[in-house]
Protein backbone atom coordinates (compact mmCIF):
# COMPACT_ATOMS: atom_id res chain seq x y z
CA UNK A 1 0.00 0.00 0.00
CA UNK A 2 1.22 3.50 -0.77
CA UNK A 3 -0.09 7.01 -0.50
CA UNK A 4 -0.65 9.02 -3.62
CA UNK A 5 -3.03 10.42 -6.20
CA UNK A 6 -5.45 8.34 -8.25
CA UNK A 7 -3.40 5.73 -10.16
CA UNK A 8 -4.72 6.51 -13.65
CA UNK A 9 -7.57 5.44 -15.95
CA UNK A 10 -10.39 4.82 -15.31
CA UNK A 11 -10.08 6.84 -12.09
CA UNK A 12 -8.21 9.72 -13.66
CA UNK A 13 -6.91 10.79 -17.06
CA UNK A 14 -4.03 13.18 -16.37
CA UNK A 15 -4.55 16.34 -18.37
CA UNK A 16 -1.96 17.44 -20.91
CA UNK A 17 -2.91 21.09 -20.67
CA UNK A 18 -3.16 23.08 -17.44
CA UNK A 19 -6.15 23.99 -15.31
CA UNK A 20 -5.72 27.25 -13.41
CA UNK A 21 -8.13 27.55 -10.48
CA UNK A 22 -8.92 31.13 -9.46
CA UNK A 23 -11.31 33.09 -7.24
CA UNK A 24 -12.86 36.31 -8.50
CA UNK A 25 -14.47 38.81 -6.15
CA UNK A 26 -17.44 40.45 -7.86
CA UNK A 27 -18.57 44.02 -7.33
CA UNK A 28 -21.73 43.70 -9.44
CA UNK A 29 -23.05 40.71 -7.47
CA UNK A 30 -22.91 42.60 -4.18
CA UNK A 31 -26.34 43.07 -2.63
CA UNK A 32 -27.97 40.42 -4.83
CA UNK A 33 -31.55 39.60 -3.81
CA UNK A 34 -30.72 36.04 -2.72
CA UNK A 35 -27.69 36.92 -0.62
CA UNK A 36 -25.56 34.54 -2.67
CA UNK A 37 -21.75 34.66 -2.50
CA UNK A 38 -19.92 37.42 -4.35
CA UNK A 39 -16.65 35.50 -4.36
CA UNK A 40 -16.82 32.99 -7.19
CA UNK A 41 -14.52 30.24 -8.41
CA UNK A 42 -13.22 30.64 -11.95
CA UNK A 43 -11.31 27.99 -13.84
CA UNK A 44 -9.18 28.66 -16.91
CA UNK A 45 -8.00 25.73 -19.02
CA UNK A 46 -4.78 26.36 -20.94
CA UNK A 47 -4.24 23.98 -23.87
CA UNK A 48 -0.81 22.37 -24.42
CA UNK A 49 -0.03 25.01 -27.05
CA UNK A 50 -0.20 27.78 -24.43
CA UNK A 51 3.06 26.70 -22.79
CA UNK A 52 4.65 25.37 -25.96
CA UNK A 53 4.19 28.72 -27.74
CA UNK A 54 5.00 31.30 -25.03
CA UNK A 55 4.54 34.32 -27.29
CA UNK A 56 1.24 33.24 -28.81
CA UNK A 57 -2.13 34.77 -28.00
CA UNK A 58 -5.10 32.44 -28.25
CA UNK A 59 -8.87 32.66 -28.72
CA UNK A 60 -11.15 32.10 -25.71
CA UNK A 61 -14.38 30.15 -25.24
CA UNK A 62 -16.49 30.80 -22.13
CA UNK A 63 -18.31 27.71 -20.80
CA UNK A 64 -21.68 28.05 -19.07
CA UNK A 65 -23.36 25.34 -16.99
CA UNK A 66 -26.93 24.12 -17.00
CA UNK A 67 -29.54 24.62 -14.31
CA UNK A 68 -28.26 23.70 -10.80
CA UNK A 69 -24.70 23.60 -12.12
CA UNK A 70 -21.83 24.79 -9.94
CA UNK A 71 -18.24 24.93 -11.07
CA UNK A 72 -16.84 21.82 -9.38
CA UNK A 73 -19.35 19.66 -11.27
CA UNK A 74 -17.15 19.84 -14.37
CA UNK A 75 -15.12 17.09 -12.68
CA UNK A 76 -18.16 14.79 -12.29
CA UNK A 77 -17.86 11.44 -14.02
CA UNK A 78 -20.58 9.37 -15.66
CA UNK A 79 -20.10 5.60 -15.73
CA UNK A 80 -17.63 4.40 -18.37
CA UNK A 81 -16.97 7.95 -19.58
CA UNK A 82 -14.43 10.71 -19.22
CA UNK A 83 -15.35 13.80 -17.26
CA UNK A 84 -16.14 16.94 -19.27
CA UNK A 85 -12.78 18.39 -18.24
CA UNK A 86 -10.99 15.26 -19.49
CA UNK A 87 -12.97 15.37 -22.73
CA UNK A 88 -11.87 18.95 -23.39
CA UNK A 89 -8.26 18.10 -22.66
CA UNK A 90 -8.45 15.10 -24.99
CA UNK A 91 -9.79 17.42 -27.69
CA UNK A 92 -6.94 19.91 -27.40
CA UNK A 93 -4.32 17.16 -27.19
CA UNK A 94 -5.27 16.43 -30.81
CA UNK A 95 -2.84 18.39 -33.02
CA UNK A 96 -5.64 18.96 -35.54
CA UNK A 97 -7.66 21.10 -33.09
CA UNK A 98 -6.82 24.82 -33.16
CA UNK A 99 -5.83 25.82 -29.61
CA UNK A 100 -7.92 28.11 -27.45
CA UNK A 101 -8.44 28.85 -23.79
CA UNK A 102 -11.54 27.58 -22.01
CA UNK A 103 -13.01 29.64 -19.18
CA UNK A 104 -15.37 27.83 -16.81
CA UNK A 105 -17.77 30.42 -15.38
CA UNK A 106 -19.78 29.92 -12.16
CA UNK A 107 -23.19 31.64 -12.19
CA UNK A 108 -24.88 29.33 -9.67
CA UNK A 109 -27.57 30.76 -7.39
CA UNK A 110 -29.37 29.33 -4.37
CA UNK A 111 -32.42 28.87 -6.61
CA UNK A 112 -30.35 26.75 -8.98
CA UNK A 113 -29.27 29.20 -11.66
CA UNK A 114 -29.32 32.66 -13.16
CA UNK A 115 -29.95 32.09 -16.89
CA UNK A 116 -26.89 34.37 -17.25
CA UNK A 117 -29.15 37.42 -17.19
CA UNK A 118 -29.30 40.55 -15.08
CA UNK A 119 -32.35 40.17 -12.86
CA UNK A 120 -33.61 41.79 -9.68
CA UNK A 121 -34.64 38.28 -8.61
CA UNK A 122 -31.19 36.67 -8.75
CA UNK A 123 -28.40 39.17 -9.47
CA UNK A 124 -26.45 40.81 -12.29
CA UNK A 125 -24.93 37.69 -13.78
CA UNK A 126 -24.88 38.93 -17.38
CA UNK A 127 -22.89 41.97 -16.26
CA UNK A 128 -20.69 39.75 -14.09
CA UNK A 129 -19.75 37.62 -17.10
CA UNK A 130 -19.27 40.45 -19.58
CA UNK A 131 -17.83 43.24 -17.42
CA UNK A 132 -15.87 41.35 -14.78
CA UNK A 133 -14.94 37.86 -15.97
CA UNK A 134 -14.03 38.68 -19.58
CA UNK A 135 -11.75 41.65 -18.73
CA UNK A 136 -10.11 39.70 -15.89
CA UNK A 137 -9.24 36.81 -18.20
CA UNK A 138 -7.86 39.16 -20.85
CA UNK A 139 -5.68 40.85 -18.21
CA UNK A 140 -4.28 37.66 -16.72
CA UNK A 141 -3.76 35.46 -19.78
CA UNK A 142 -2.43 35.74 -23.32
CA UNK A 143 -5.72 36.02 -25.15
CA UNK A 144 -6.77 37.40 -28.49
CA UNK A 145 -8.91 40.03 -26.80
CA UNK A 146 -11.44 40.82 -29.52
CA UNK A 147 -14.93 39.65 -30.39
CA UNK A 148 -13.62 37.88 -33.50
CA UNK A 149 -11.72 35.46 -31.27
CA UNK A 150 -14.18 35.10 -28.39
CA UNK A 151 -17.01 32.56 -28.17
CA UNK A 152 -19.41 31.11 -25.62
CA UNK A 153 -20.81 27.60 -25.16
CA UNK A 154 -23.10 25.69 -22.83
CA UNK A 155 -25.74 23.02 -22.36
CA UNK A 156 -29.42 23.41 -21.39
CA UNK A 157 -29.63 26.66 -19.37
CA UNK A 158 -25.98 27.11 -20.29
CA UNK A 159 -26.96 26.69 -23.93
CA UNK A 160 -29.58 29.37 -23.36
CA UNK A 161 -26.86 31.62 -21.96
CA UNK A 162 -24.68 30.83 -24.96
CA UNK A 163 -27.45 31.95 -27.31
CA UNK A 164 -28.53 35.15 -25.61
CA UNK A 165 -25.15 36.50 -24.45
CA UNK A 166 -23.87 37.28 -27.98
CA UNK A 167 -27.28 38.82 -28.81
CA UNK A 168 -26.96 41.19 -25.85
CA UNK A 169 -23.23 41.82 -26.35
CA UNK A 170 -22.28 41.39 -30.00
CA UNK A 171 -19.32 43.66 -29.28
CA UNK A 172 -17.81 40.93 -27.07
CA UNK A 173 -18.76 37.58 -28.65
CA UNK A 174 -18.88 36.46 -32.27
CA UNK A 175 -19.68 32.74 -32.07
CA UNK A 176 -21.71 30.32 -29.96
CA UNK A 177 -22.30 26.64 -29.34
CA UNK A 178 -25.57 25.58 -27.70
CA UNK A 179 -26.28 22.00 -26.68
CA UNK A 180 -30.02 21.58 -26.02
CA UNK A 181 -30.35 25.22 -25.01
CA UNK A 182 -33.67 26.54 -23.67
CA UNK A 183 -35.58 27.93 -26.65
CA UNK A 184 -39.12 28.14 -27.99
CA UNK A 185 -40.53 28.61 -24.51
CA UNK A 186 -44.07 27.48 -25.28
CA UNK A 187 -42.62 24.01 -25.96
CA UNK A 188 -39.94 23.72 -23.29
CA UNK A 189 -41.58 25.45 -20.29
CA UNK A 190 -45.34 25.59 -20.81
CA UNK A 191 -45.95 21.81 -20.58
CA UNK A 192 -44.59 21.76 -17.01
CA UNK A 193 -46.88 24.46 -15.63
CA UNK A 194 -49.83 22.09 -14.91
CA UNK A 195 -47.42 19.77 -13.10
CA UNK A 196 -46.34 22.65 -10.88
CA UNK A 197 -49.95 23.50 -10.02
CA UNK A 198 -50.69 19.88 -9.14
CA UNK A 199 -47.58 19.46 -7.00
CA UNK A 200 -48.20 22.67 -5.06
CA UNK A 201 -51.85 21.72 -4.52
CA UNK A 202 -51.35 18.11 -3.52
CA UNK A 203 -48.10 18.34 -1.56
CA UNK A 204 -47.79 21.91 -0.26
CA UNK A 205 -51.32 23.32 0.06
CA UNK A 206 -50.59 25.76 -2.76
CA UNK A 207 -47.69 27.38 -0.90
CA UNK A 208 -44.26 28.07 -2.35
CA UNK A 209 -43.03 28.83 1.17
CA UNK A 210 -44.00 25.31 2.29
CA UNK A 211 -42.20 23.80 -0.68
CA UNK A 212 -38.93 25.65 -0.07
CA UNK A 213 -39.04 24.96 3.68
CA UNK A 214 -39.54 21.26 2.97
CA UNK A 215 -36.92 21.13 0.21
CA UNK A 216 -34.21 22.80 2.27
CA UNK A 217 -35.01 20.71 5.35
CA UNK A 218 -34.46 17.54 3.32
CA UNK A 219 -30.86 18.57 2.51
CA UNK A 220 -30.77 17.02 -0.92
CA UNK A 221 -33.18 14.12 -0.53
CA UNK A 222 -35.22 14.33 -3.70
CA UNK A 223 -38.94 14.14 -4.39
CA UNK A 224 -40.33 13.51 -7.85
CA UNK A 225 -41.85 17.00 -8.02
CA UNK A 226 -38.69 18.89 -7.02
CA UNK A 227 -37.47 19.40 -10.58
CA UNK A 228 -40.53 21.13 -12.02
CA UNK A 229 -41.07 23.24 -8.90
CA UNK A 230 -37.49 24.48 -8.69
CA UNK A 231 -37.29 25.12 -12.42
CA UNK A 232 -40.51 27.15 -12.62
CA UNK A 233 -39.67 29.24 -9.58
CA UNK A 234 -36.09 29.91 -10.66
CA UNK A 235 -37.10 30.82 -14.21
CA UNK A 236 -39.63 33.28 -12.80
CA UNK A 237 -36.88 34.83 -10.67
CA UNK A 238 -34.78 35.24 -13.81
CA UNK A 239 -37.43 36.27 -16.37
CA UNK A 240 -40.19 37.96 -14.38
CA UNK A 241 -39.13 39.29 -10.97
CA UNK A 242 -41.47 41.71 -9.24
CA UNK A 243 -40.40 45.19 -8.13
CA UNK A 244 -39.04 43.78 -4.86
CA UNK A 245 -37.19 40.93 -6.60
CA UNK A 246 -39.74 38.24 -5.73
CA UNK A 247 -40.60 35.90 -8.63
CA UNK A 248 -43.87 36.49 -10.46
CA UNK A 249 -45.14 33.23 -11.94
CA UNK A 250 -46.75 33.28 -15.42
CA UNK A 251 -49.69 31.29 -14.07
CA UNK A 252 -51.83 31.31 -10.96
CA UNK A 253 -50.52 28.64 -8.60
CA UNK A 254 -54.02 27.77 -7.35
CA UNK A 255 -56.27 27.94 -10.39
CA UNK A 256 -53.61 27.32 -13.04
CA UNK A 257 -54.88 30.18 -15.20
CA UNK A 258 -52.22 31.89 -17.27
CA UNK A 259 -51.11 35.41 -16.42
CA UNK A 260 -50.61 36.64 -19.94
CA UNK A 261 -48.76 39.83 -18.99
CA UNK A 262 -46.16 37.82 -17.06
CA UNK A 263 -45.95 35.13 -19.73
CA UNK A 264 -45.16 37.83 -22.29
CA UNK A 265 -42.16 38.82 -20.15
CA UNK A 266 -40.92 35.25 -20.42
CA UNK A 267 -41.48 35.17 -24.17
CA UNK A 268 -39.47 38.37 -24.54
CA UNK A 269 -36.50 36.36 -23.21
CA UNK A 270 -36.98 33.45 -25.62
CA UNK A 271 -33.86 33.26 -27.85
CA UNK A 272 -35.97 32.60 -30.93
CA UNK A 273 -37.97 35.76 -30.33
CA UNK A 274 -34.89 37.75 -29.27
CA UNK A 275 -33.23 36.91 -32.57
CA UNK A 276 -36.33 37.99 -34.49
CA UNK A 277 -36.68 41.19 -32.48
CA UNK A 278 -33.07 42.26 -33.10
CA UNK A 279 -31.79 40.63 -36.29
CA UNK A 280 -29.07 43.26 -36.63
CA UNK A 281 -27.38 42.07 -33.43
CA UNK A 282 -27.90 38.41 -34.28
CA UNK A 283 -26.55 38.99 -37.78
CA UNK A 284 -23.19 40.06 -36.35
CA UNK A 285 -22.48 36.47 -35.30
CA UNK A 286 -19.89 34.82 -37.48
CA UNK A 287 -20.94 31.28 -36.56
CA UNK A 288 -23.35 29.25 -34.46
CA UNK A 289 -23.48 25.57 -33.57
CA UNK A 290 -26.69 24.05 -32.17
CA UNK A 291 -27.54 20.46 -31.35
CA UNK A 292 -29.93 18.38 -29.23
CA UNK A 293 -31.08 14.83 -28.73
CA UNK A 294 -33.96 13.67 -30.93
CA UNK A 295 -35.80 12.53 -27.80
CA UNK A 296 -35.15 15.57 -25.61
CA UNK A 297 -37.76 15.54 -22.85
CA UNK A 298 -38.15 19.32 -23.02
CA UNK A 299 -38.45 19.44 -26.83
CA UNK A 300 -35.23 21.39 -27.07
CA UNK A 301 -34.46 19.69 -30.37
CA UNK A 302 -37.45 21.62 -31.72
CA UNK A 303 -36.15 24.75 -30.01
CA UNK A 304 -32.75 24.25 -31.64
CA UNK A 305 -34.42 23.98 -35.05
CA UNK A 306 -36.33 27.21 -34.47
CA UNK A 307 -33.25 29.06 -33.21
CA UNK A 308 -31.14 27.85 -36.14
CA UNK A 309 -33.80 29.00 -38.61
CA UNK A 310 -34.03 32.41 -36.93
CA UNK A 311 -30.24 32.82 -37.03
CA UNK A 312 -30.13 31.99 -40.72
CA UNK A 313 -32.92 34.47 -41.39
CA UNK A 314 -30.91 37.10 -39.50
CA UNK A 315 -28.03 36.56 -41.90
CA UNK A 316 -25.63 34.35 -39.93
CA UNK A 317 -23.73 32.54 -42.66
CA UNK A 318 -22.31 29.61 -40.69
CA UNK A 319 -25.10 27.88 -38.74
CA UNK A 320 -24.65 24.19 -38.02
CA UNK A 321 -27.59 22.17 -36.62
CA UNK A 322 -27.19 18.55 -35.57
CA UNK A 323 -29.39 15.94 -33.90
CA UNK A 324 -28.36 12.72 -32.22
CA UNK A 325 -30.04 9.71 -30.63
CA UNK A 326 -30.44 10.78 -26.99
CA UNK A 327 -32.61 12.64 -24.52
CA UNK A 328 -31.70 15.69 -22.47
CA UNK A 329 -29.32 14.13 -19.95
CA UNK A 330 -25.98 12.38 -20.27
CA UNK A 331 -24.88 14.23 -23.41
CA UNK A 332 -21.54 15.57 -22.18
CA UNK A 333 -19.85 13.53 -24.93
CA UNK A 334 -21.29 16.09 -27.36
CA UNK A 335 -19.54 19.06 -25.74
CA UNK A 336 -16.22 18.64 -27.59
CA UNK A 337 -18.10 18.72 -30.90
CA UNK A 338 -19.29 22.25 -30.21
CA UNK A 339 -15.92 23.33 -28.83
CA UNK A 340 -14.06 22.02 -31.88
CA UNK A 341 -16.48 23.98 -34.08
CA UNK A 342 -15.78 27.15 -32.10
CA UNK A 343 -12.02 26.57 -32.02
CA UNK A 344 -12.01 26.34 -35.81
CA UNK A 345 -14.20 29.42 -36.24
CA UNK A 346 -12.25 31.57 -33.77
CA UNK A 347 -8.76 30.40 -34.67
CA UNK A 348 -6.00 32.96 -34.56
CA UNK A 349 -2.69 32.91 -36.40
CA UNK A 350 -1.46 29.98 -34.34
CA UNK A 351 -0.60 26.47 -35.44
CA UNK A 352 -2.97 23.77 -34.11
CA UNK A 353 -1.97 21.68 -31.08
Amino acid sequence: MRRGALPGPPWAHPIQGELVELVISSEVLKGNHLGDPVERPLWVYLPPAYSRLPEARLPVVYLLQGMTGQLDMWRNRSAFRRTPLELYDQLFADPATPPCLLVFVDCWTSLGGSQFLDSAGTGRYHTYLCEEVVPAVDREFRTLASREHRGVAGKSSGGYGAMITPLLRPDLFSALASHAGDALFEYCYLPEFPQVVRALRDEYEGSWERFWADFRAREGTAKASDGVLINAYCMAACYSPGPDGSPELPFDAVSGRMRERVWERWLDRDPVRMIGADPASAGQLRAAYLDAGRHDEFHLDVGASAAAAALREAGVREVRLEFFDAGHGGIEYRYPVGIRFLAEQLAGDVAPG
